[in-house]
C-alpha cells in the first residue's frame, strides 16, 4: 500500500461550496471544453482528401496528421493530469485552453503539411491538459449526491460528441471549405476560456514529495509505443519492422513502469496497487471494451453508408446520429438507475444491450435492407453504451482519492484512448479480412486488373467498377456482398467480446449497491492519507 504523507485539497471558490447555479455553471463549462478535444479527434478524417490535394501530401503524411494529434493526446494524458492535481486544476485547464486554441488556429491557417503536423502535435498537448482536468473538476467539487448525475453528462458528451464533431465537420467541409473544420473547436475553446476563468474554482494536491518524474516519462514513452502499433500496424502490417519495435518497446516500458510504480512507495504517478480493486478494474475494463466496440463501429458503418449504400460523407455522419443521442441520453439516465438498481447491475444491463446491438446487426444487415437493416442495432448500442459509460467512469474515478482526480481521470481517459485505438485495430482488420476472403470467390469472369483492385477493399472496387464496361454491376454486387460478409464475421466477434464482458462484469463488477464504488473508494483514501 501506498504510504503518502497527508495531501490536502484546496479550492479557490470564495471559500464555500458552490451553490446549484455555480455548480450547473461549471458542468457546462468543463463539457463545453471536453467538446472542443472530442471534435478534434474525428473531425480531420471527412477532409482526408482535401488534404492531399492542398498540401500535395501523400495518404501516409495525411493519415499522420490525423493520428498524431490521438498519439500526444493519449501520451500526456497520465503526467499532464497528475501535474494538474500539483500546480492546481484552474491553472492548468486555462493554460491547456490557452496552447489548445493556439494550435487550432494555426492548424486551420496551416500553408503546408509539416507546419499542420506540427500544429496538430501541439493541440494533442493542450487537449492533455484539458480533458482529465474536465472530469478532475467535476469530481473534486461535485457534491456526492450530484456528482453521479455531473459524470452521466460528462460521458456523454465523451462518448457521442465525436460523433456530433464528425457531422458538424461534414457539414462545414460540404457547405463551405475544409479550413472552417478547425472554426468549431476555436470559438468552443474561447467560450470555455472565458467562462473558465469566470466560474471554474481551484484545487489542487498539497505533498511534500517530488513529482514522479521518472513515472511520467516512462509511462508516456509505453503509451506512445502502443498507440502506434495499433495506429501502424493495420497500415504497414503487424509483423513490418517499425510494428514489431514499437511493440516490444511498448511492453518494455509499460513493465518498467509498474515495477517502478512499485518500487516508489512515496509519492508515485499511479498506485498501480489500486487495480486489486473491483471497482477500477472492472470500470477500467469495460471502457477499454465499450470505446473500442464504439470506434470500430465506426470503421464498418461508414464503407457500408458510403460504398454500399451510395451515401454522401455527410448523410453517412447524419445517419451515426441516433446512436450518438441514444448514448447521451442513456449517459444521463444511468445516475439514476444505478441509484435504484446498483452500479453492476447498470452496467450488465448497457453491455447486454451493446452485445444485443452487435447481434441485431449481424443477423439483419444485407445490401437491400439498406439503413432500417442496421437502425435496431445502432439504437440498442448507444443506449447499452450509455448504460455502461457512466457507472464505469464513476468507478475508476471514485477509486482514487480526491486530491487525485487528475490522476484518476487521465487513467480514464487513457483507456477510452486504448480502447478507441484497439477497436479500430480489430474491427477494421475483421472486416478487412472477412472481405477478402469472400470476394474471391465472386470474381470469377472479371477482368484481372480490376480483380486485383476489387481485392484492396470495397471502396477500391466502387472505383474501379465503371472501368469494366459490362462486368460494372457483377463488380459491384459482388463487392458490396463480400463487405456485408466481412461486416458480420466483425459484428459476432463484438458481440462474443461483449459477451465474455457481460460475464465478467456480472462476477466481478462493482458491488451491486448504490453507495458500492464509494464504500470500496474509502480504503483507498485512507491509504492516501497516510
Amino acid at each position: 500500500m501506498s504510504t503518502n504523507q497527508p495531501i490536502q485539497a484546496a479550492q479557490a471558490s470564495g471559500g464555500g461550496v458552490p451553490d446549484e447555479r455555480q455548480l450547473r455553471t461549471i458542468l457546462i463549462t468543463v463539457s463545453i471544453a471536453l467538446m472542443a478535444v472530442i471534435a478534434s479527434v474525428t473531425g480531420l478524417n471527412v477532409a482526408q482528401t482535401h488534404m492531399a490535394v492542398e498540401f500535395g501530401a501523400s495518404q501516409s503524411t495525411v493519415l499522420w496528421i490525423i493520428n498524431i494529434y490521438t498519439l500526444a493526446l493519449a501520451a500526456l494524458l497520465l503526467p499532464l493530469g497528475a501535474l494538474g492535481d500539483r500546480l492546481g486544476r484552474k491553472p492548468m485547464l486555462i493554460a491547456g485552453l490557452g496552447v489548445f486554441g493556439i494550435a487550432t488556429v494555426t492548424a486551420g491557417l496551416a500553408p503546408t503539411a509539416e507546419v499542420m503536423l506540427a500544429a496538430r502535435v501541439a493541440s494533442g498537448i493542450g487537449a492533455a491538459m484539458i480533458m482529465p482536468i474536465t472530469l478532475a473538476v467535476i469530481t473534486s467539487t461535485f457534491p456526492e449526491e450530484q456528482r453521479g448525475k455531473a459524470i452521466g453528462v460528462w460521458t456523454g458528451v465523451a462518448g457521442g460528441g465525436g460523433i456530433l464533431g464528425m457531422f458538424l465537420s461534414a457539414l462545414l467541409v460540404d457547405v463551405a471549405d475544409w479550413r472552417w473544420l478547425f472554426t468549431l473547436p476555436a470559438v468552443l475553446v474561447l467560450v470555455a476560456l472565458a467562462m473558465t476563468l469566470k466560474s471554474v474554482p481551484n484545487s489542487r494536491e498539497t505533498s511534500a514529495h517530488r513529482f514522479d518524474t521518472i513515472g511520467a516519462l516512462v509511462s508516456a514513452i509505453a503509451v506512445t509505443g502502443l498507440i502506434f502499433v495499433l495506429q501502424e500496424g493495420p497500415e504497414h502490417g503487424w509483423t513490418a519492422p517499425q510494428t514489431l519495435i514499437s511493440l516490444a518497446v511498448g511492453l518494455i516500458t509499460a513493465i518498467g513502469f509498474v515495477t517502478w510504480e512499485l518500487h516508489r512507495r512515496e509519492a508515485s504517478l499511479l498506485d498501480v496497487r489500486l487495480f486489486r480493486k473491483r471497482s477500477l478494474a472492472s470500470g477500467s475494463i469495460t471502457l477499454l471494451v465499450v470505446f473500442g466496440v464504439q470506434a470500430g463501429i465506426g470503421v464498418v458503418l461508414f464503407p457500408f453508408f458510403q460504398a454500399v449504400l451510395g451515401w454522401s460523407g455527410l448523410l453517412s455522419t447524419v445517419a451515426m446520429m441516433p446512436m450518438a443521442v441514444m448514448m447521451m441520453m442513456a449517459s444521463g439516465l444511468a445516475p439514476k438507475l444505478a441509484a435504484g438498481i446498483g452500479a453492476r447491475s447498470t452496467m450488465v444491463v448497457g453491455i447486454a444491450l451493446a452485445g444485443i446491438g452487435m447481434a441485431l446487426m449481424a443477423l439483419f444487415v444485407s445490401v437491400g435492407g439498406g439503413y432500417l437493416s442496421v437502425l435496431p442495432g445502432l439504437l440498442a448500442m448507444g443506449i447499452g453504451m450509455g448504460l455502461s459509460m457512466t457507472p464505469s467512469t464513476e468507478a475508476i474515478t471514485a477509486s482514487l482519492p480526491r486530491e487525485k482526480q487528475g490522476v484518476a481521470s487521465a487513467l480514464n481517459d487513457v483507456t477510452r484512448e486504448f480502447g478507441t485505438a484497439l477497436g479500430v485495430a480489430l474491427l477494421g482488420a475483421l472486416v478487412s479480412a472477412g472481405y477478402r476472403n469472400a470476394i474471391d470467390a465472386r470474381l470469377h469472369g472479371i477482368p484481372q486488373g480490376a480483380a486485383d483492385t476489387a481485392r484492396e477493399g470495397v471502396a477500391n472496387a466502387v472505383e474501379v467498377a465503371d472501368s469494366t464496361g459490362p462486368h460494372a454491376q457483377d463488380l459491384l454486387h459482388a463487392a458490396q456482398q463480400s463487405f456485408v460478409d466481412g461486416w458480420q464475421q466483425a459484428m459476432w466477434a463484438g458481440a462474443a467480446i461483449m459477451g465474455v464482458l457481460f460475464v465478467y462484469i456480472a462476477f466481478r463488477g462493482p458491488k451491486n449497491t448504490p453507495s458500492a464504488v464509494a464504500d470500496e473508494c474509502e480504503p483507498a483514501e485512507a491509504v492516501a492519507a497516510g
